[in-house]
């Protein structure tokens, strides 16, 4: 009886081995399956800050005023990405994954000056104030179609929705945040380290399209609206994943 036993665990073993191999082998490559990885690098943001409209408090109220910005710096910030997806094998060379990252935190400030101009001969009550504005809420989600050389190197491309939220503030303008969109695109490499655990170097670039941003008062009185906001960004990322 005892020899029945160990010979029916020998054959439920070989059959769970036999079942893993199977499945293993159904697989087009081996880059096919879920994935998770963590990131960080470098990011740049480039705005581009379209004029508007301003109106003075009384006696000024009347007359006719401009909004612009001038002096706007760009956003240079270090950054973690966190990132999953899942990747279909189409043949033994190629995939097609879906995946979303997302950044979290928000980035380093970035200064510029808000100026009111008024026709002359009011020239003279032209006013400008101090800004600074970040980049948070950062999310893409993309498709990605990758080459696999062989079952430790895939180099991959990606494409795809992306969305900022970009917070404005100064001494004398309270807080206030645009949501932005756009798409993405991306280039990246990755390289097993062990049968499960692989480093990835990316780069990406992301174009956001135009925005109102929000009508704001200053603490002076001086009322801005009509300004539209858009801008670009890239950035450079490595970090380490793990392959299901």
């Amino acid at each position: 009886m005892k020899q029945i036993k160990i010979s029916a665990l020998v054959l439920a073993a070989a059959s769970i081995a036999s079942t893993g191999a199977m499945a293993q082998s159904s697989k087009a490559n081996a880059w096919e399956g879920a994935y998770g990885q963590v990131g960080v690098g470098f990011g740049i943001f480039t705005p581009t800050i379209g004029g508007g409209a301003a109106q003075y408090p009384s006696p000024l109220s009347t007359i006719p005023a401009t909004a612009s910005a001038s002096n706007v710096s760009n956003v240079n910030t270090g950054l973690i990405n966190l990132a999953g997806g899942y990747n279909f094998g189409i043949s033994e060379s190629y995939i097609l994954g879906i995946g979303a990252s997302y950044y979290p935190g928000a980035s380093s400030s970035a200064a510029g000056t808000l100026n009111a101009t008024l026709p002359s001969p009011y020239s003279a009550y032209n006013a400008s104030a101090s800004a600074s504005y970040n980049v948070k809420n950062l999310y893409n989600v993309f498709l990605s179609p990758g080459y696999a050389f062989d079952k430790d190197r895939l180099a991959y491309l990606k494409v795809g929705y992306t969305g900022a939220s970009i917070g404005l503030s100064g001494p004398t303008i309270p807080y206030s945040s645009t949501n932005l969109s756009g798409y993405t695109l991306g280039l990246g490499y990755k390289q097993m380290l062990t049968s499960s655990f692989y480093a990835f170097g990316e780069v990406n670039y992301a174009s956001y399209g135009s925005k109102n941003l929000a009508s704001t008062t200053t603490t002076t009185g001086l009322t801005v609206s009509g300004m539209t906001l858009s801008g670009t960004g890239t950035d450079f990322l490595v970090g380490i994943g793990y392959r299901f």
